[in-house]
């Protein structure tokens, strides 16, 4: 004769709710951080990428004789406002080195600055292309080729 009473070990419906609302509870802050992490690393990614094109576009305009002043402006455009452009030159070679904060609440919350840095030789001055002393159509180091 069999009894219909309850088992203390048994698995039933009503057990695996409580079992799982608990998984639930105890996995949802764990995803939600590398939810968070994975944000916080495109915008980090993203943010290189547009300083990267900043320092590099920065670079291009002092090599064809751009004022300084008009070189942090296209490099602010490329870059976006918050980041900062400063130009170096030691002799015919220029460096243009930009920085930013990583944006979001991730990046707020960690001091994360980034750092991009492009250089390049005048060409103006009588040096470099516009001279006819730099790469040319004669080849890359300005000698003829043909």
């Amino acid at each position: 004769m069999a009894r219909n009473t309850p088992n203390r070990g048994q698995q039933g419906p009503a057990n695996a709710r409580g079992t799982v609302t608990a998984e639930f509870a105890v996995a949802l802050p764990a995803v939600l951080a590398l939810l968070a992490m994975l944000l916080a690393g495109a915008a980090a990614g993203m943010t290189q990428l547009r300083i990267e094109e900043g320092a590099r576009a920065g670079a291009r305009a002092l090599a064809r004789g751009d004022d300084p002043a008009a070189v942090e402006q296209t490099v602010r455009v490329l870059a976006g406002g918050s980041a900062a452009a400063s130009v170096a030159a030691d002799g015919e070679w220029f460096t243009v080195t930009v920085t930013d904060h990583v944006p979001g609440p991730l990046g707020s919350s960690i001091p994360w600055t980034l750092t991009a840095r492009a250089s390049t030789r005048s060409e103006t001055a009588g040096t470099g292309a516009a001279s006819g002393t730099g790469p040319g159509p004669g080849g890359a180091d300005g000698r003829s080729t043909g």
